[in-house]
């Protein structure tokens, strides 16, 4: 008999959010969609008319496999890594892989941990976060996964302290989704001295670190290098640095050789590389577009101010201040529309059948981005949030 053969109830976050978002359409309700943590819009005009030259060239490595290495772009990788991180990293112990995107690597992380051969405990930034890396884990059967406690009281930075010894990968989000917050030099070097002694791989995925919005904002690269025997690296991803580059897949990997030609074999396996010519246009707005790419981050940046001020006068309140990317975060409270709200989950549901507001829950909060132009729906949104009457008492 046809039937699944995967357990029941295991829909994502996202896909929860994207039925119910789709139910309230089919019944009528004009939406106010702040779910959406994807850029609007095209990629920029740089990156376009670059990889449209890509495509028209009739260079044979332009439209071949790119596997682990990119022969379309040569030095992708490491051009497009070193553009992220001030401090140069040419005399490093540093290895380098171009990557489609860094959602497809996530689940090859614990593989190239050994997940295959021996259990691996696996620690993740997921609860609240983004929740592929335990979807991930929850595939591997070798896998223990733990979520590491983030929460507004740490300042959504783990204690180094909580981190189990006997942990055998940690995969980091910083800029973090959904809280904004970003990984300082300080926390970053506590933590890569306590993974060097306890032999801890540790990855970040640094996803928006392009939109970082303080000098604070630390890449992990910068911090590991530091400590020789740490096996460690971290991912960029194109995604959000060219205004919307999702559907483009080109990112590129940094770390210590180890950990890289552990990926390299498992990608190597599994995967036939990135699409040269997207990665053409990639690179060739990041060396010759800046002024685009700042213009992408400081919309995003005023944007969080307007929803923050437009919320906050309604009787949210906010998580953290974000410091990076494009998400807010928000406390569930406790009334809405006159009456009680049991979770972030009910209140969620109750903002997008009463008010059209859609935004993304986590237990004990609500994210809410400004990917769509939240400057234009401030007046629905303030009348939607005003309707709705919040409060927070016990």
């Amino acid at each position: 008999m046809r039937q699944s053969r995967l357990p029941s109830g295991g829909a994502n976050i996202f896909q929860t959010i994207r039925a119910k978002r789709a139910e309230a359409e089919a019944d009528g309700v004009k939406l106010l969609d702040l779910s959406i943590g994807e850029p609007k819009g095209p990629a920029l005009l740089s990156a376009r008319q670059a990889a449209q030259a890509a495509i028209m060239s009739e260079a044979e490595a332009m439209h071949a496999y790119q596997y682990n290495a990119s022969p379309g772009v040569p030095g992708f990788a490491e051009r497009f890594v070193k553009a992220h991180v001030p401090e140069a990293l040419e005399d490093q112990d540093v290895d380098y892989l171009p990557i489609p995107g860094i959602k497809p690597m996530l689940g090859l992380l614990p593989l190239a941990s050994g997940c295959a051969q021996h259990p691996v405990k696996v620690a993740t930034m997921t609860a609240p976060g983004y929740p592929i890396p335990a979807d991930w884990c929850a595939y591997h059967p070798y896998v223990r996964h733990q979520a590491l406690p983030t929460t507004s009281e740490n300042d959504f930075r783990f204690p180094v302290a909580d981190l189990p010894a006997d942990t055998d990968l940690v995969m980091l989000n910083y800029p973090h989704n959904p809280s904004g917050q970003i990984a300082t030099h300080d926390w970053l070097s506590d933590l890569c001295a306590y993974c060097e002694q306890h032999d801890i791989r540790l990855f970040n995925d640094a996803a928006y670190a392009i939109l970082s919005y303080t000098r604070e904002s630390t890449t992990l690269c910068e911090v590991a290098t530091g400590y020789p025997d740490l096996s460690w690296t971290e991912a960029f991803t194109a995604a959000k640095l060219i205004a919307n580059g999702t559907g483009w897949h080109v990112g590129a990997m940094a770390g210590s050789p180890d950990f890289i030609a552990d990926l390299n074999e498992v990608k190597g396996k599994t995967d036939a590389g990135f699409v040269a010519p997207m990665a053409a246009g990639v690179i060739a707005a990041l060396e010759t577009d800046q002024a685009g790419i700042t213009q992408c981050r400081e919309m995003y940046r005023r944007r969080l101010g307007v929803l923050i001020e437009l919320m906050s006068r309604h009787g949210m309140q906010l998580a953290i201040e974000p410091c990076a990317g494009f998400f807010t975060l928000w406390r569930a409270p406790s009334y809405a529309f006159g009456q009680p709200v049991e979770s972030a989950e009910a209140f969620n549901f109750l903002m997008i059948r009463e008010a059209g507001v859609v935004g993304v829950h986590f237990p004990g909060y609500l994210r809410y981005a400004v990917c769509a132009d939240v400057e234009a729906m401030a007046e629905p949104l303030s009348e939607a949030f005003a309707r709705a009457k919040v409060s927070y008492s016990t």
